[in-house]
């Protein structure tokens, strides 16, 4: 069995991504964005990219760690 990827260089190639942003966030791209993906090889893991760079890498998380850290934030 292959290990995932803990990153991929560069978001724009997670295609059908779709990237939501913190509701606190206040417009000026200083935040982070996170995204589901829900197809492709890496299909039911979490994203997260810098939004100031969303052509940048973006980090892979699975969806279980990825909520406690939401819960922890809570």
């Amino acid at each position: 069995m292959t290990a995932l990827p803990r990153y991929v260089p560069s978001s724009t190639t997670l295609q059908g991504a779709r990237w939501q942003r913190s509701s606190f966030s206040n417009g000026m791209n200083n935040c982070v964005e996170a995204a589901t993906l829900d197809s492709g090889p890496l299909s039911g893991l979490c994203a997260v990219r810098d939004s100031k760079n969303i052509a940048g890498p973006a980090l892979l998380v699975s969806p279980g760690p990825w909520e406690s850290f939401l819960n922890s934030l809570r």
